[in-house]
């Protein structure tokens, strides 16, 4: 998989990302996208993903969605944290 076709989503506002799979949808010969995200971010990534298939791509479905637990090394040791990978095809 191209590292091209991964959305990472962080701090910048949900429109943001859904353009930015609208646009290599459209603009590109993309078959397929992955959004990538971890923590209090998973929600937002789960709204990305509804409002590009909803709203702009309908023919879009979901391929595969992981859920998984990564271990951080932090300031206080190693933490727990949940992520979540959506993978959006055409």
């Amino acid at each position: 998989m191209a590292e091209e076709n991964t959305i990472f989503v962080g701090k910048k506002p949900t429109m943001n990302y859904v353009l930015a799979i609208v646009t290599q949808f459209n603009n590109n010969d993309v078959n397929r996208i992955i959004i990538k995200a971890r923590g209090k971010s998973i929600s937002k990534a789960v709204d990305i993903a509804e409002i590009t298939r909803h709203k702009f791509v309908q023919s879009i479905k979901y391929e595969r969605i992981t859920l998984d637990t990564e271990t951080l090394e932090g300031e206080r040791g190693p933490s727990n944290v949940s992520s979540i990978e959506i993978v959006l095809a055409k």
